[in-house]
């Protein structure tokens, strides 16, 4: 979703089988509950205690073109979990992009090895011009400061279980979100995808130069659900039932926003929790974090919080990219009969 636009991503066709998945805006509530729902049940596989093949013979293209760790390798090895294939490169310098080579030749000449392409790129809506020349279903792995679907759904999905947890839903929660609101993709899929939830409250805070645009209070409001700009990281978290930190996206600050932000400290750390936070409170943050001092991000200290569900977020990014490349390859009715033991564990 590009910030100059948020509903620009609204016509395109639902997410399903032969399906890119370029937005959040592709699902309605009961295709995220079933994609939920089928990322729950390939838990098993995510964990290697059951096999599971019903992508054999399926081929991956994987393109990132912006430094990923985690996206990268949980989309891989999602795919190899599934019994498939993948290729990959990664940034400019190794692909025929130094060469000069179009988005357009390079969509459609790697799909033409493929059955699936899943592409990071740094500028916002590039990977939709991807899906325009691919002849295979393209996923949207992060497009410059637009959207990445897949971690807006792994956050659902996480935050689905850890409310649940506490005897709660996603419905009626109170959602404090924090840190870069401007640049960060994660909070944009965030609260659009959120919307398809009935009486959720938002609280945000950001720095000045990094604070949510407006065109994002439209789009919650116009989704039937509240949200509150705040004043300080306490004044956001203290009726939070969930709180969600980014890092400052300092890889998209133009000269004039250097220029701005100059922060230091932690934007959340344990004694701001213990000060403000409730004691059931869950912690999430997409990663990476700067865990360096004075980064301006979640300070490494929280880890013995009794609610981080950072590492549960990394964990379940398996599960839900499994589930997303089952439903584009029309695969997701055979899942679970394909499951069996996973041979190499009698050898343990």
């Amino acid at each position: 979703m590009s910030t100059d636009n948020p509903s620009s991503t609204s016509t395109l066709p639902p997410f399903g089988p032969g399906q890119h998945l370029l937005s959040v805006n592709q699902l309605d509530r009961a295709s995220l509950g079933a994609l939920l729902d089928l990322a729950e049940a390939l838990r098993p596989v995510g964990r290697g205690t059951r096999v599971c093949r019903v992508l054999e013979g399926a081929n991956l293209g994987s393109l990132f073109f912006e430094p990923s760790t985690r996206t990268r390798l949980s989309f891989e090895s999602a795919f190899h979990r599934l019994g498939g294939s993948v290729v990959s490169t990664t940034g400019f310098t190794f692909s025929s992009m130094a060469k000069g080579e179009s988005i357009h030749d390079t969509a459609r000449v790697v799909s033409g090895y493929s059955d699936a392409l899943v592409v990071r790129h740094p500028d916002t809506g590039s990977v939709a011009r991807f899906a325009q020349a691919s002849v295979v279903p393209v996923i949207n792995a992060g497009d410059g400061s637009g959207e990445h679907p897949s971690q807006s759904l792994l956050d659902v999905f996480t935050m689905r279980a850890e409310l649940a947890a506490r005897g709660k839903s996603i419905d009626g929660a109170t959602i404090a979100v924090l840190g870069d609101l401007r640049y960060g993709r994660t909070v944009h899929s965030l609260l659009a995808i959120l919307g398809l939830f009935e009486n959720v409250s938002f609280r945000v805070f950001g720095p000045p130069a990094l604070a949510l645009p407006t065109e994002f209070f439209d789009l919650v409001h116009a989704g039937g659900n509240a949200i509150v700009e705040c004043d300080s990281v306490q004044e956001a978290i203290a009726p939070a039932d969930v709180i969600y930190c980014t890092r400052v996206q300092k890889e998209r600050l133009s000269e004039e926003d250097e220029q701005r932000v100059h922060l230091t400290g932690d934007l959340l750390n344990r004694a701001i929790l213990d000060e403000a936070a409730r004691p059931e409170s869950i912690i999430m943050h997409p990663l990476p974090r700067d865990s360096r001092h004075n980064s301006f991000d979640l300070s490494p200290d929280v880890d013995g919080w009794p609610g981080l569900a950072v590492f549960h977020q990394t964990d379940n990014g398996l599960l839900i990219r499994m589930a997303i490349f089952s439903t584009t390859l029309g695969v997701a009715d055979r899942v679970l009969d394909d499951l069996r033991p996973a041979s190499w564990l009698s050898t343990k």
